[in-house]
């Protein structure tokens, strides 16, 4: 009997290998066809990555490399082949137009340790020792971690649906989940009980920030209003851009979006933009104003650096 053998299950082991094995084949082409690009949103790409998590648990079962080897060298030599074949992967899925993630190496690493860790303890012919229960403790914690995560995406997008008409949430102490770009939380400026968003304008070419995570269906409502604050006794010009999800994954043609110059005076500076004036203004197309992608606000060419705050970003 090879090492790892499992006696007296010889029939249902071969079902459970062939089960997996045609399972896992189906999965496979998922790895470089279809599923979330760069600009799908946050809750699909979380649940979409565990699915390296279920596929390498998939192919442990099929290959069952504890035929051959045990204890720390069937360890190192799975964790050794799954890094080699997860690097391969990720710069294939890059030439597929698929984004490269790291963090996808430890979920392949997960899906097969889960198989490694708990197989000892499922069958009654592997003995059962204190590292075992440890090591399945232990993928087991990674495994919750990643659920985990993929939950708390799912719930801080709900909460985020719920916040409409307001775009953005004022009083939340971290930006970055929702916006890119030189911002930072302030008390500076803002409404007595609410916070700015205070933005750092370079001169660069094209500087500014972009909001890429908010409720994207504008449909039922009439305007768009943004309130900033212009902190410099000289006037500032900044440009508000929006686009859907289809310019997003098109080429990104200026006439394919909407660009407003917003010329701030010092002070306070309220604009309100009639949204079916964004939705007319791609030329070849109405925009699709249940997929609103992102909306940015950038300067050109300033001659020094400037600073200016968002006060408020909401649909009337």
């Amino acid at each position: 009997m090879s090492p790892g053998a499992t006696p007296g299950m010889p029939s249902a082991g071969r079902r459970l290998q062939l089960l997996a094995g045609v399972t896992s084949l189906l999965i496979v082409p998922f790895l470089f066809f279809g599923g979330p690009d760069w600009s799908s949103g946050p809750v699909y790409k979380s649940a979409w990555n565990l699915g390296h998590i279920l596929l390498f648990a998939l192919l442990t079962l099929t290959v069952r490399p504890w035929q051959w080897l045990q204890g720390w060298r069937l360890w190192l030599a799975v964790t050794s082949v799954l890094l080699a074949a997860g690097i391969v992967i990720e710069l294939l899925q890059y030439g597929h137009d698929r984004e490269m993630d790291v963090q996808d190496l430890l979920r392949n690493l997960i899906g097969s340790w889960l198989i490694i860790a708990w197989r000892p303890l499922f069958f009654s012919g592997n003995r059962k020792t204190a590292g075992s229960v440890l090591m399945a403790a232990f993928t087991t914690l990674l495994l919750l971690s990643e659920l985990a995560t993929t939950a708390q995406v799912a719930a801080r997008q709900f909460q985020m649906n719920r916040q409409l008409p307001a775009l953005y949430d004022f009083q939340r102490e971290e930006p970055s989940p929702f916006w890119s770009g030189p911002l930072t939380s302030s008390q500076a400026h803002a409404p007595e009980g609410s916070k700015s968003l205070r933005i750092n304008l370079g001169t660069e070419t094209y500087s500014g920030v972009s909001l890429h995570n908010f409720p994207s269906d504008w449909r039922g409502f009439a305007t768009l209003s943004l309130t900033l604050f212009n902190p410099d006794s000289q006037p500032l010009s900044v440009t508000l851009r929006i686009n859907d999800v289809e310019h997003d994954r098109g080429d990104n043609a200026y006439s394919d979006r909407f660009n407003f110059r917003l010329d701030l005076e010092p002070g306070v500076n309220t604009f309100e933009i009639p949204l079916a004036t964004i939705e007319q203004a791609p030329d070849q197309r109405p925009m699709d104003m249940s997929e609103i992608r992102r909306l940015g606000l950038f300067a050109t060419r300033l001659p020094e650096p400037r600073s200016v705050y968002l006060l408020a970003l909401a649909l009337d």
